[in-house]
């Protein structure tokens, strides 16, 4: 495919000017979490509930969905997904190892708050995890102290927190209903929707493992609803690995929140089949639009921000093998 194979646009996604009803196969998209992530004024609210009732509108009747969403508030999102007429059919988990704890020494807060001076006991260099190079990409200043409680209670909280460190996110998956009187094979030939693409997304074997189960798939296992970032060993199951992505602050893609492309290949194969079309509402820096070409789909976007939708833009001029090769 080439460039002929996407249409992006740099507007308003509300309204989904341009796309017709009923003509859209598929929806994958990571739209604001309203969480304010890192103080980015597009993630101070959800998104309004109106851009799923255009999305329901342009689906083809069965065409299924899959649309990131925060822990939190993750029920709000479904309820709009719910009131715009989509079926709620399962919460996919993307889990990590290596999520961001957002959490704080609550001690240190107590002694401030009895005017106690907490002590200060070493110092470290911050650096975040995910970010490529690790320390040596942060300069030799970025240093944080270390502190501990002083005041009697303080000491009583010491290390006492106020959440976890997260280690998923939850991806909706919904559907348009079938049309009306028809089952899910007769909807299947109309439209070519209603049934997720399990065979283009099996879990391989690994190397020299034996076949599993009372009739193996010679391609592997059935895909599950849990995404690893990493792989657990715990013997329990087999689920689809993809490492999360770094942020590649010396490239030219700064999207705070990008998503591996390995990922949103393996979701855009799940909710479609090839020379389908593939809508993100959400666009970002383009990762949905990137994993849609590679896979040999259509794929339409919407990204309001001009310097976000000018990187998309980049990323899907590029060759298809040059992406499938960066994978940033």
């Amino acid at each position: 495919m080439g460039v002929e194979a996407y249409n992006i646009h740099n507007r308003t996604c509300y309204g989904l000017k341009g796309v017709e009803n009923d003509s859209v196969d598929a929806l994958v998209t990571d739209p604001p979490y309203g969480i304010s992530f890192q103080n980015n004024d597009w993630d101070k609210n959800l998104p309004n509930s109106k851009i799923w009732v255009n999305s329901i509108s342009v689906l083809k009747p069965g065409g299924f969905g899959l649309v990131f969403t925060s822990i939190k508030l993750m029920h709000r999102i479904m309820v709009q997904l719910e009131d715009s007429g989509f079926l709620i059919k399962d919460v996919l988990f993307w889990s990590f190892l290596n999520g961001m704890p957002k959490s704080r020494n609550l001690a240190i807060d107590i002694d401030k708050e009895l005017g106690v001076e907490s002590r200060m006991t070493g110092v470290f260099q911050y650096v975040q995890g995910y970010k490529k190079g690790g320390a040596d990409s942060y300069k030799s200043d970025n240093i944080k102290f270390i502190y501990e409680p002083a005041s009697k209670l303080g000491q009583r909280y010491k290390g006492a927190g106020i959440s976890l460190k997260p280690a998923y996110e939850p991806i909706i998956m919904i559907q348009k209903p079938l049309e009306e009187g028809l089952s899910v094979a007769q909807n299947m030939i109309k439209y070519g929707t209603g049934a997720l693409n399990i065979e283009e997304t099996r879990i391989p074997y690994k190397k020299g493992e034996p076949k599993v189960g009372h009739n193996p798939h010679p391609k592997g296992r059935v895909p599950s609803n849990i995404i690893r970032t990493q792989e657990f060993d715990d013997g329990y199951d087999k689920f689809f690995l993809i490492r999360k992505v770094r942020q590649r602050k010396d490239k030219f893609n700064h999207h705070p929140t990008l998503k591996p492309v390995d990922l949103m290949e393996h979701l855009v194969k799940l909710v479609s089949f090839d020379d389908q079309t593939v809508l993100d509402p959400f666009m970002g820096s383009g990762s949905t639009g990137v994993a849609a070409v590679n896979c040999d789909r259509k794929f339409i976007g919407y990204e309001i921000d001009k310097s976000y939708y000018n990187i998309a833009d980049t990323r899907l001029r590029k060759d298809k093998q040059i992406n499938q090769a960066i994978n940033y």
